[in-house]
């Protein structure tokens, strides 16, 4: 797992704003939503496209939560990456620019729909009432990515639990739109993952600074099981 540091004087800093860490400690459980990021073979399983290993070990954290979710009377929605002739045309420039043309090509063949790296990482427990969305861009909630935030309108959501992978692409990307959409957030500290601790810590303190409330997964139980 990640060694989770917060910087203290942020955390100062937001007490002092907030005048509490956790603005997001008592939710409606019945309107959040647990959206889960990107946890594919492609990012999971060992030498994988976009290989990332501490994703594997957060899992049981995303399991417990969604349990919990489910338990409760929340919804749980698994995002999935998707690369399509579509989304190639649409964001031609992070094919032909940011990405070399091997490159570009294995990620198009991998998370491709239906392709083995698209599909959800088996450990996942997934549950018949839980929904699967597909994306096409980092975060969800660009015009024409995905229909999250259709679906999260039509339940009446207005609180997200965001985890899975990567913290400092996909779930940070979701995670920063959705508040500006004018969602409550909630990023779980121990349940989302990324290629190195500095990366994971420098978007837990972005999160923290602006965009989201920074739970550690008992943190997220609690919240979840509070009457």
């Amino acid at each position: 797992m990640h060694k989770i540091e917060l910087s203290p004087d942020l955390l100062a800093q937001i007490r002092a704003q907030r005048d509490t860490l956790h603005p997001f400690a008592s939710i409606d459980i019945r309107r959040t939503a647990h959206v889960i990021v990107d946890l594919q073979n492609g990012f999971m399983e060992p030498g994988a496209p976009v290989e990332v290993p501490v994703a594997r070990e957060i899992v049981p954290n995303v399991n417990q939560i969604s349990s919990a979710v489910r338990k409760h009377g929340g919804k749980n929605i698994f995002l999935r990456m998707t690369v399509d002739l579509e989304s190639q045309a649409s964001w031609s420039n992070w094919f032909a620019y940011l990405q070399g043309k091997r490159s570009g090509a294995l990620l198009a063949k991998a998370f491709a729909r239906e392709a083995h790296f698209w599909q959800l990482w088996p450990e996942l427990e997934v549950a018949d009432a839980d929904l699967l969305v597909e994306k096409t861009r980092f975060g969800a909630f660009v015009p024409g990515a995905s229909r999250l935030h259709e679906i999260l309108q039509g339940q009446d959501i207005d609180t997200l639990i965001i985890t899975g992978t990567l913290s400092n692409c996909c779930c940070e990307s979701t995670a920063r739109d959705a508040m500006q959409m004018n969602y409550k957030v909630i990023f779980v500290s121990d349940a989302n993952a990324a290629l190195s601790d500095a990366a994971h810590n420098s978007t837990l303190d972005n999160m923290a600074f602006l965009f989201a409330d920074v739970m550690s997964t008992e943190e997220v139980l609690a919240a979840v099981g509070r009457k």
